[in-house]
């Protein structure tokens, strides 16, 4: 029987998810046959398996693959060649990743297998969610999704995001059955190519239908608090197309301003009158829930590095419950949130055994490399993920670092910890991104009593000095006075001291006896990060992925951000260093 037909015998969704994720074993050695079935005799895998589809071959001849391991075959076929140089079955297209967790964007080949992944983890994530927050059958979402610009490679194949190739897909365009929320936006709102023509009708289609919104949602939590900014300088011109029910002649895009002026509808002074007098108020504290009052919950992810825009998102949002649903990349889908309403600080995923091959890679083994399968992994060990997909990936590394949380009946739940690649370091020691958002974090405590907010923040090792030092960049924006902003000197002073208290003591170390200079952070004029996205723009990041850098590395972004500090602090004070008995 195929994994298809598996799925497909099981009428009840409940039963799906409880089947998944009590027969693992079963379900992931039946993926991997019939991967290998389908692609033993590809060029990538004929080398290791010599047509052979079997798991144990398998797991003695075929490398842990790397991007540049399969680089060349990709771009082969991305040129034009046949594509069984990777897969067994046709390439429908490519994903790009986002650009910004390390470097130059990836290109991985997908076929319909991956889209039909992607619509099992929309629909049974939304399940899950239904489950714990009632009422939300007739409701809609305001749902910031976006398309960005499509590439054709020399083969004819487009190469896009994960998420545009899905929006522009039949498995989006067909979704009635496979979906359980409406969206305030009509379609052509989400396909528009000008992302700031589509932002902007987002918002006012979900400001026209305030009423029924019972979610909101994007992508990635920092998407959410652009959204929100861009909310605040803009709307006025929002109200003003209620009022007269005409909308702004800057929306150029045919097919978008046709469906959004159906749903704008009649001059609506009432509503323009009642969006002006929240959005007139001093502070915004709170904006979500008094533009959205239905709202129960926000979606997004707001793991790993998405954590430091968690108390912005709180301040707008009254701290509504904050739902990071799915762990997915442009290599796989990995698994489901089965507690949703869980902390931020606590989520964890529940692997599904069915999406792809999924193999991991014990972090700091003090002996040999260690690979375990899925169902081997043990609790509160770490682990690097594997992956082995439909289309062409085999013993993928990914590059993010897990920690095993638990199990749900037998599918282990992982919580993601941190990029395996982004650290920083100026000497001999070795700062996380991890490291660093928890230090931040704490450093935000001390703000709590002064106006500001910390928006937007990045790093990097400046070695240009002696010794070498922590370099922070810091946006920062007041909570009752958005023209403006008053720095507190002593408040960013302390700032400085709580990161560099919340580092590991080999850096504490480091700074007594002055191996490593006293950190620094550079406050940068409002508008600097929007202009560094603008900047990873050009180079080809996605404007939908795209997640500030923990950690910059690119000599041009450096300079975007130096001509915008104003202020710069550090301290003298001595840190304290902490020995676990």
């Amino acid at each position: 029987m195929s994994l298809c037909s598996y799925l497909s015998d099981k009428l009840d969704d409940e039963k799906v998810l409880e089947d998944l994720t009590s027969n693992v074993k079963q379900i992931q050695d039946h993926v991997l046959k019939e991967i290998l079935t389908l692609n033993a005799n590809t060029e990538y895998l004929r080398r290791f398996l010599h047509g052979s589809s079997d798991k144990d071959l398998f797991k003695k001849n075929v490398p842990v693959a790397t991007y540049e391991d399969v680089k060349l075959f990709i771009e082969r076929v991305a040129n034009g060649e046949s594509f069984d140089v990777i897969s067994g079955k046709p390439i429908t297209g490519f994903l790009l990743s986002s650009g910004t967790s390390g470097g130059k964007r990836k290109m991985f080949p997908h076929n319909n297998k991956y889209l039909e992944n992607l619509r099992f983890i929309y629909y049974y994530r939304s399940l899950v969610i239904s489950k714990h927050i009632d009422g939300l059958e007739h409701g809609k979402g305001m749902v910031f999704n976006f398309c960005t610009q499509e590439y054709t490679t020399p083969s004819g194949l487009p190469a896009s995001s994960a998420t545009t190739s899905f929006f522009k897909s039949c498995y989006f365009k067909n979704r009635s059955s496979h979906w359980h929320w409406s969206f305030t936006s009509p379609d052509e709102v989400i396909l528009c190519s000008d992302n700031k023509q589509s932002l902007y009708c987002h918002l006012l289609c979900g400001i026209i239908q305030r009423d029924e919104v019972v979610k909101v949602g994007a992508s990635f939590i920092s998407i959410l608090v652009r959204a929100i900014i861009f909310l605040e300088n803009n709307w006025k011109e929002i109200c003003t197309n209620i009022r007269f029910g005409r909308l702004s002649e800057w929306i150029i895009d045919i097919s978008c301003r046709d469906s959004v002026s159906k749903i704008l509808g009649k001059a609506n002074p009432e509503l323009a009158d009642l969006v002006e007098k929240e959005c007139n108020q001093k502070s915004w504290e709170g904006i979500i829930p008094r533009l959205w009052p239905k709202a129960k919950f926000i979606e997004s992810i707001a793991t790993g590095q998405m954590t430091q825009h968690i108390p912005t998102l709180e301040f707008y949002s009254n701290k509504l419950p904050l739902i990071s649903s799915s762990y997915v990349s442009s290599e796989t889908m990995f698994g489901i949130n089965m507690n949703p309403l869980c902390k931020p600080q606590d989520v964890s995923y529940t692997f599904m055994p069915n999406l792809s091959y999924f193999e991991f890679l014990l972090v700091d083994a003090s002996d040999e490399v260690e690979i375990v399968d899925l169902v081997d992994v043990k609790l509160g060990c770490y682990y690097e993920p594997l992956i082995t997909n439909h289309s062409g990936l085999h013993r993928y590394k990914m590059g993010d670092i897990l920690e095993v949380t638990g199990f749900y009946n037998s599918a282990p739940q992982f919580r993601f910890v941190r990029r395996g690649n982004l650290v920083l370091s100026v000497y001999l020691e070795i700062t996380t991104d991890e490291d660093l958002l928890n230090a931040v974090t704490q450093a935000k405590m001390v703000l709590e009593s002064s106006d500001l907010m910390l928006m937007e923040f990045t790093s990097y090792g400046d070695i240009s000095t002696t010794p070498g030092h922590y370099v922070l960049y810091w946006e920062l924006k007041g909570k009752y006075h958005n023209d403006s902003i008053e720095i507190d000197n002593k408040a960013l002073v302390e700032c400085c001291y709580v990161v560099e208290e919340s580092l590991n003591n080999l850096y504490k170390e480091f700074r007594r006896d002055r191996s490593i200079g006293a950190l620094e952070i550079r406050v940068v004029q409002q508008g600097t990060f929007d202009d560094l996205m603008e900047f990873f723009l050009t180079q080809g990041a996605s404007s939908t992925q795209y997640k500030t850098p923990i950690c910059i590395k690119s000599s041009e972004a450096l300079t975007i951000l130096e001509r915008k500090v104003y202020a710069r602090f550090s301290t003298d004070k001595s840190l304290s260093l902490k020995f676990s008995s």
